[in-house]
């Protein structure tokens, strides 16, 4: 209950300070838009060429490009400012207003710093994943869409632990911000599946950079692709990525020296 109530106070001032500026939920809509008609448009073009990609059909594929807006949204949203002020604050010495709070100093690190404006992106997925779902005509019963949500969540999860691995990177190096532009990269090869892909990218995009786990496996679990063993091998993942996580933070955070050391 402490927990949810710290994201709740966040959320609710980070929200107040965004709502400063309404004209910026209106740029980043129209930026949303036009990144979503970018990828319609690129869709139109491989299937004017071709019915499949590697399998995947065209509503199938709208379907793809709506679980990565959607998460994309959700890492703009939360995970990225996060990760972003955390090495802000490692590298000017103020870190030490976490490490003192009496709280969990990974959970406040984590919920510190949300965009709220970023969810159009999400808003903008959900409408795709909607249209594909109705272009795949898939009859889906309760038992899909919670996999899919369970997927979404765990997928979401996974990005989370393995951009804050090397975020942490931080209390030991100082320049980590590319990094952060290298994962930034890679995501937008979650706009298509990761199976289209050679075996070698497949892997990183899977286990380095888990875009696979959170863009494709969602998309899979709607459109029929998925088996109940991938999501119990995924569910493995999950734990042990939050595992090792919580090991790397531990550690560097003992390694923090700042302004009061």
């Amino acid at each position: 209950m402490n927990t949810l109530r710290l994201i709740w106070l966040h959320l609710r001032v980070n929200v107040m300070n965004e709502f400063q500026y309404r004209a910026n939920l209106v740029i980043q809509l129209i930026q949303s838009m036009l990144a979503a008609g970018t990828g319609l448009v690129a869709l139109s073009l491989i299937f004017d060429r071709t019915p499949t990609l590697n399998g995947w059909t065209r509503p199938e594929l709208l379907v793809v490009m709506g679980v990565y807006m959607f998460v994309g949204g959700v890492i703009g949203f939360a995970i990225q400012p996060a990760m972003n002020r955390i090495m802000s604050d490692v590298e000017h010495g103020t870190f030490d207003y976490v490490l003192t709070k009496p709280v969990d100093s990974q959970v406040l690190a984590s919920v510190r710093e949300f965009r709220l404006w970023e969810l159009t992106d999400s808003m903008v997925g959900v409408g795709v994943i909607v249209w594909g779902l109705t272009e795949v005509g898939a009859q889906l019963g309760p038992g899909e869409w919670a996999s899919f949500v369970l997927a979404m969540v765990a997928g979401t999860i996974a990005l989370y632990c393995l951009w804050l691995i090397p975020t942490c990177g931080a209390f030991w190096f100082t320049r980590m911000r590319d990094i952060q532009d290298l994962y930034t990269g890679f995501y937008r090869a979650g706009q298509y599946p990761i199976t289209v892909y050679p075996r070698w990218l497949r892997l990183t995009l899977t286990y380095l950079v888990p875009i696979g786990l959170a863009v494709t496996v969602p998309s899979q679990t709607v459109t029929g692709q998925m088996t109940a063993t991938r999501l119990f091998a995924m569910s493995g993942f999950i734990v042990a990525a939050l595992a090792v996580t919580r090991l790397v933070w531990r550690v560097g955070t003992r390694r923090y020296s700042g302004a009061s050391a």
